[in-house]
């Protein structure tokens, strides 16, 4: 029974590392790949930064996401029917770009394609995170976020950096194919998945729209949201925005920078983010959130030569390889705690709102970062960050002792799904 139970949680977890890994291949062609090829064609650097705009969907999703809660099929699964449509579709706007050859001179169709993939890919992460919320049991979310943070550096190194060698190589069609085709993977998981029977399903689109709000309703969510989250983002990311410009006003090369900011550094970071996952189920999240802290501020450290404008190689890539792996721990940790916060009934909701807010709070970061610079230079910010990201731990240490045990009471043990029996209003293992 033991053996089955743990063939079962695999499963699962591999199904979640499809979905994950392939949601951010083309993103990653997109937000890399796609803008190096451009520049590469003579594209404008005011126009690149046109490109990102399109990125700017991704924190709104929460925007739709009650509607993936309220509508699905019955039949074919619930979050499977949306999943199984969402994959196609960014398989096929994938083979829509196969035409634009020489994608700087169409540069109008491009982006509105690749604008119509992310609407697909931040669609798809809001049906994936239900599924997840749905499968995974307090004691596997940690593993699961682990792999879905680190999934998204793979997705990310494959689709803006091999994509990138084969474009390369062997030109734009080749690449194009192979993304289509490792993102066409996670279509055939998806038609191989069988989702549990969902009999929690919301009522009425009202409902699930309410869920927006009433989210925060639940023990220390509030506190957990609007003190720990930005304490970490603003910390963390303010100080990740200085590093492109510190390596070049370093005197490193465009090529150099990408290739070790896109590329290189984010090796550790896919370990990190599995050995986060894993370190969450037997250390628990306060333990994990501590060794992410203390290391952030190590690695600061030893990033302050670059930023005191000194970058030997082996010693920045050292410094930043440490620092995204610190970055990666605390991601994983936060991602764990919302989606201790997503309930099974509209965890698409839940989970989209907490991590919109998380993805808002980075963005505003990096603008706090390089403003902060401008004015006091790149040391200050990095030691502000420290403090930041200091008092977001404790912050976060005292918000786990406190509430932990109150999130989520309808938690079950590892691959036991809990299953509401609306007609008799109790909870029973499937």
């Amino acid at each position: 029974m033991e053996h089955v139970r743990d063939r079962s949680a695999s499963g699962r977890l591999g199904t979640l590392t499809a979905l994950y890994v392939t949601q951010y291949l083309g993103i990653g062609f997109i937000t890399i790949g796609l803008t190096a090829i451009l520049r590469d064609g003579g594209t404008s650097l005011e126009t690149l930064a046109l490109l990102n705009v399109v990125g700017l969907i991704w924190p709104v999703k929460f925007l739709w996401a009650p509607i993936l809660d309220r509508y699905g099929s019955r039949r074919h699964g619930h979050y499977r029917s949306w999943l199984l449509v969402l994959q196609g579709g960014l398989v096929l706007s994938l083979l829509a770009l196969l035409p634009f050859t020489r994608p700087a001179e169409r540069l109008g169709p491009v982006v509105a394609i690749c604008a119509a993939y992310v609407l697909l890919s931040a669609t798809q992460d809001v049906a994936a995170d239900a599924v997840a919320v749905r499968l995974l049991s307090g004691r596997t979310r940690g593993t699961g976020n682990g792999i879905q943070v680190a999934a998204s550096y793979l997705g990310n190194l494959l689709g803006g950096g091999a994509c990138v060698i084969v474009y390369d190589r062997f030109g734009w069609v080749p690449a194009i194919l192979l993304l289509a085709v490792l993102t066409a993977v996670g279509l055939v998981v998806v038609w191989r998945f069988r989702e549990p029977p969902r009999t929690d399903r919301v009522a009425r689109t009202g409902q699930a729209y309410r869920a927006l709000l009433s989210t925060f309703g639940q023990p220390g969510c509030r506190w957990w949201t609007f003190v720990v989250v930005p304490l970490v983002y603003v910390g963390a990311g303010a100080a990740y925005a200085l590093v492109t410009p510190a390596l070049v006003d370093a005197g490193w090369t465009l090529e150099r920078v990408g290739l070790v900011t896109g590329v290189v550094i984010s090796v550790p970071a896919i370990l990190a983010g599995l050995l986060a996952g894993a370190g969450i189920g037997r250390f628990g999240r306060s333990g994990v959130l501590v060794v992410g802290g203390v290391a952030l501020a190590v690695s600061t450290v030893l990033l302050l030569p670059l930023l005191n404008g000194h970058a030997p190689l082996a010693g920045t890539v050292a410094a930043l390889g440490c620092f995204m792996a610190a970055y990666t721990i605390l991601n994983v940790v936060l991602y764990t705690v919302n989606m201790d916060y997503s309930r099974p009934g509209t965890g698409g909701t839940d989970f989209t709102v907490l991590s919109s807010f998380g993805l808002i709070c980075s963005f505003v970061a990096a603008s706090i970062g390089l403003a902060g610079a401008d004015r006091v230079g790149y040391p200050a910010v990095a030691v502000a960050s420290v403090v930041l990201v200091a008092a977001g731990v404790v912050a976060g240490m005292r918000h786990q002792r406190r509430f932990h045990g109150r999130i989520r009471p309808d938690t079950v043990p590892d691959d036991v799904p809990a299953v509401v029996v609306p007609e008799e209003g109790r909870t029973v293992v499937a």
